[in-house]
C-alpha cells in the first residue's frame, strides 16, 4: 500500500479535490476570528458538544428520532463504522468505482471488501447488488448519494430494494451524502424510517473542508455502538467553534453551493462542446469526463498549472476519464482554455 496521495497544489488552479473554491466574506471571516479568539485552547474539547449537535439537527433537518455522531471528517466516521462492524469474517460491500476509503478502511480492519461494478452508464446494477448481498451477507453496505467519482445519483427505488435485502442479511446501509449541497436530494428525512439505515454527511463540500467535521445521523441503537470505538476528543475545539458559528450563517454557504450548481451546468455544456469530450451527468460539484487520452489531458493541464484528477486507472469503467472540480467562474474559464489546448 501507499499513503493517501495528496499532490502539492502550490501555484496551481486547484480543481482536483472537490473543494468549495469560495472563501468567506471578509466581514464574516473577521467575526469568526473574534469568535475563535475566545476559545479555551488549554481545555480538551467536549466529547459530545450538545449545542453544536442541536444546531446541526436543526440546520440539516435531522429527524427527531435520530441521534448524531461527530467525526474528524467523514473519513473518520467510515473508519469508526468499519471498526465497529469488523467482527471476524465480516465483509463490507459497495458499488465500484466509488470512494476509495470504503475499501481502504476495510483493509485496515482486516475485513473483506466486496466491490460490485456499476452498469456501463454508472447507474446501480441492482440485480448484481442484490445477488452480492445474498452471497456475502455484508455487515456494511456503502452507498454514496451521489457517487464519487461518477457524480451519479442512484435510483431511490433501487436503494430501497438494497435496504430491504440488507435487513434480511442483518446488514447496515450507510448512505454517504458528502455532496448533498449539490444534489438537492437526500435520504436524511428517512434516516429514522429504517432499522438498518444511517446517513453520513460532511461539512467539507459545503465550504469547510479545512475544519474536518463529518456527522452521522441514525437511530441511537447504532450510534451508541459506534460511539464506543470513537477516539476520545476526536473533534477539536476550533472545529467545534467554527462549525457552531457558521451554522448560524448557513445561508452564506447555501448561496455558495447554489452558485456552484449554476456554474456546474455552464461548465458541463462548455466541456461537452469540445471535440472528443463526453460529459456524464453529475449531482456533485464535479464533472466526470471521458476524453480520447486521459493522460495527455492531465499532463497538458498540469503544464499550464491547472490541477485535475486523472481517474482513468481507478477502475476499467473509468477508462480515459478525468474528474474536474467546479471552480469559480475565472477558474472554470482557465480550465476550459487549457482543455482547448489538447481537445482539438
Amino acid at each position: 500500500m501507499t499513503s493517501y496521495p495528496v499532490p502539492d497544489a502550490t501555484g496551481f488552479v486547484k480543481l482536483d479535490a472537490m473543494e468549495n473554491p469560495f472563501s468567506l466574506p471578509a466581514a464574516l471571516a473577521a467575526q469568526l476570528g473574534e469568535h475563535l479568539a475566545q476559545v479555551a485552547l488549554n481545555r480538551y474539547p467536549a466529547p459530545r458538544p450538545e449545542t453544536l449537535i442541536a444546531k446541526l439537527k436543526i440546520a440539516m433537518h435531522v429527524p427527531a428520532e435520530c441521534d448524531v455522531l461527530l467525526g474528524n471528517g467523514s473519513d473518520e466516521i467510515i473508519s469508526i463504522i468499519t471498526m465497529a462492524c469488523a467482527k471476524p469474517g465480516a465483509k463490507m460491500l459497495a458499488p465500484v468505482p466509488g470512494f476509495v476509503m470504503y475499501a481502504i478502511s476495510a483493509k485496515f480492519a482486516q475485513a473483506e471488501f466486496v466491490g460490485v461494478p456499476l452498469a456501463a452508464d454508472f447507474t446501480l446494477d441492482t440485480e448484481a447488488m442484490l445477488a452480492a448481498i445474498a452471497e456475502h451477507r455484508p455487515a456494511v453496505i456503502w452507498l454514496a448519494y451521489p457517487n464519487n467519482p461518477t457524480g451519479t445519483l442512484f435510483d431511490d427505488a433501487a436503494i430501497e430494494r438494497i435496504v430491504a435485502a440488507a435487513q434480511d442479511a442483518n446488514g447496515l446501509v450507510v448512505i454517504d451524502e458528502a455532496y448533498q449541497p449539490f444534489a438537492q436530494k437526500s435520504w436524511m428525512p428517512r434516516a429514522g424510517e429504517f432499522d438498518n439505515v444511517v446517513v453520513m454527511r460532511t461539512m467539507s463540500k459545503l465550504g469547510l473542508a479545512g475544519i474536518r467535521l463529518g456527522y452521522l445521523a441514525g437511530r441511537a441503537t447504532w450510534l451508541n455502538e459506534f460511539d464506543k470505538v470513537r477516539p476520545p476528543y476526536n473533534v477539536n475545539v476550533l472545529t467545534q467553534a467554527t462549525a457552531s458559528f457558521l451554522l448560524d450563517h448557513i445561508d452564506v454557504l447555501d448561496a455558495q453551493a447554489a452558485q456552484l450548481r449554476a456554474e456546474r451546468a455552464v461548465l458541463a455544456a462548455q466541456v461537452a462542446s469540445l471535440p472528443g469530450a463526453e460529459v456524464f451527468e453529475s449531482a456533485g460539484n464535479f464533472l466526470l469526463v471521458r476524453v480520447p487520452d486521459a493522460a495527455a489531458v492531465f499532463d497538458t493541464l498540469l503544464g499550464v498549472r491547472v490541477l485535475i484528477k486523472n481517474v482513468s486507472k481507478m477502475h476499467p469503467l473509468l477508462a480515459n476519464c478525468v474528474r474536474l472540480t467546479v471552480g469559480t467562474p475565472d477558474e472554470n474559464a482557465q480550465l476550459l482554455a487549457a482543455l482547448k489546448l489538447v481537445l482539438k
